[in-house]
């Protein structure tokens, strides 16, 4: 038998099965059952036809972390429309660009950054704008919670999906060009979210607290996999840590997301507040982007109790595709061996490291080259952009999705990421992964935060500079920050110039811009 596989397929489960459950907690506590969560999709979709969207339509989304957000997210697929979440940090002339480039029909946006669309909603094809409240927004925008009110739920009817429409397009940050925009099927949503339900073990059992930002590949497929699974979805306008952790004794969260910086932040609010770390139940947390350092997994597990899940993909790939969830692993080499990597691949991904010629390196855990994978989450394709897309599967290796990250493999097929491939630093011909430098700088007790980028060298190419953020009170020097690099490292690997700062340019999900670094901080070293 062959069942065409939707997203929509995780609403109607969660409905079906745990009606009567309380689904989703909204940012200000307010509880929505699943029935209720399942009538309020139904409204929004009856809406949003009511606005004239049709299958095929594109409807941007602009949103924190909202109930509502959910809500919409389902109610455009259940209309065989696409979603385009959009990233709440950009700025008018970004939006300009991505409401064109996917000829978005309709804009729903939260009050907090309507203003931004409503600079260029003239510039742009979208005939329907509805802001949530409309009457916190300048400009005539429509009330989101008035037309769900006005709308029928049974008057919608569910479009006709097959599992290869696309039913999201989520535009990438645009550092090296224009954004992207990557097309997710419902297969590829779908197999996704199946994937990475079994390799996080949720079950109707956990509260998942929103931190991870809703609109980053679709939340990482958790609107499906928590909703699917009869799970509680616990929503946070925006991650602060003290929220975070009043949300985890209010609601016993059992699980959340957090790059190496939200995990950080967490372990500093606890440090300075006498606080629990946890409710009744455990708590676990997936961390991705930079591999966290040892000493940030050893507090986290051994002073707040949490247990670290390492994984890895990125917007073209679903994003998940590789996990450090290996408990025999663990027990054989010890958890910093193994939560410091980013692991296997996925069931139903293959994945590999090839040199620049598309052969496999030596599974030796030394030698680096470049992460390619094929699997059902991985990207349909860029809109409107076919040269980009050929490019990406058939660069190296035909067929294969290239990542532009290079890692090294061991003999059992585990990676770990040495660095992306525009990062690495070429000193002298020899290849330095800036991530090792940083994790070796991240041991120095004074250190904050770091990253290294690098820079021209009349001699050598390229050399490595250390950006470091001092911890409070710490009296650190450059020519101490350098002797502990060449202490821990090799010498061709360290720093050869450390310039301090306050902070570090990142990303919504807590990636550190390392391009803005260069441009800001990469003048040549003589």
């Amino acid at each position: 038998m062959n069942r065409p596989m939707t997203t929509l397929d995780f609403l109607d489960r969660g409905v079906d099965v745990y009606g009567d459950a309380v689904g989703v907690i909204a940012h200000d506590g307010t509880e929505y059952t699943y029935a209720e969560f399942g009538e309020r999709v139904d409204r929004a979709a009856a809406a949003l036809s009511e606005l004239g969207i049709e299958a095929g339509d594109r409807v941007a989304l602009l949103s924190p972390n909202t109930h509502w957000f959910l809500e919409t997210l389902f109610a455009v697929n259940v209309l065989g429309a696409i979603s385009v979440p959009l990233n709440y940090r950009l700025i008018a002339e970004d939006y300009e660009y991505i409401l064109d480039d996917c000829g978005a029909r309709a804009v729903v946006a939260d009050h907090e950054y309507a203003e931004k669309v409503e600079e260029i909603r003239g510039e742009v094809p979208a005939t329907a704008f509805v802001a949530n409240p409309a009457d916190r927004v300048d400009g005539d925008w429509l009330d989101y919670e008035s037309l769900l009110e006005g709308a029928d739920p049974d008057a919608v009817e569910r479009a006709d999906v097959s599992e290869d429409d696309p039913a999201t397009i989520n535009y990438t940050s645009g550092t090296t060009g224009d954004p992207k925009g990557v097309v997710r099927t419902h297969r590829t949503e779908h197999w996704h979210a199946l994937v990475a339900a079994h390799h996080t073990d949720i079950t109707d059992d956990d509260a998942y607290l929103w931190t991870l930002p809703m609109f980053h590949v679709n939340g990482w497929g958790y609107p499906y996999i928590i909703t699917g699974v009869g799970g509680t979805h616990v929503c946070q306008r925006h991650f602060d840590a003290g929220g975070a952790f009043e949300r985890i004794h209010a609601h016993d969260v059992t699980y959340l997301c957090g790059a190496p910086t939200v995990l950080e932040s967490m372990i500093d609010h606890y440090k300075s507040h006498d606080i629990a770390a946890t409710g009744d139940k455990p708590v676990r947390i997936a961390t991705a982007a930079s591999p966290p350092p040892e000493a940030t997994i050893r507090t986290v597990e051994d002073e707040l109790g949490w247990n670290i899940l390492h994984v890895y993909g990125l917007t073209e790939t679903g994003p998940l595709i590789t996990t450090s969830n290996s408990p025999r692993r663990i027990e054989s080499e010890g958890r910093f061996t193994v939560k410091t990597r980013q692991g296997h691949a996925m069931l139903g991904t293959e994945v590999r490291v090839v040199d620049a010629d598309g052969e496999d390196v030596p599974r030796d855990d030394e030698t680096m080259g470049e992460i390619v994978v094929r699997g059902n989450q991985v990207m349909d394709r860029y809109w409107n952009k076919p040269e980009r897309t050929h490019e990406a599967f058939n660069d190296r290796v035909e067929g294969w999705f290239h990542t532009g990250d290079f890692a090294t493999m061991d003999e059992r097929e585990m990676i770990s990421i040495k660095d992306r491939k525009k990062d690495v630093i070429i000193s002298g011909g020899e290849n330095i992964s800036s991530v090792e430098v940083e994790n070796a700088l991240y041991d120095h007790p004074d250190v904050e935060r770091v990253a290294v980028i690098g820079v021209p060298h009349e001699k050598w190419g390229e050399t490595p500079k250390a950006i470091v953020v001092a911890a409070d009170g710490a009296d650190l020097t450059e020519e101490g920050v350098v002797e502990f690099a060449r202490d821990n490292l090799a010498h061709f690997k360290c720093p050869t110039v450390v310039e301090f700062v306050d902070g570090l340019p990142e990303t919504s999900t807590g990636k550190i811009r390392k391009v803005e670094l260069r441009e800001a901080h990469g003048d040549p070293v003589a």
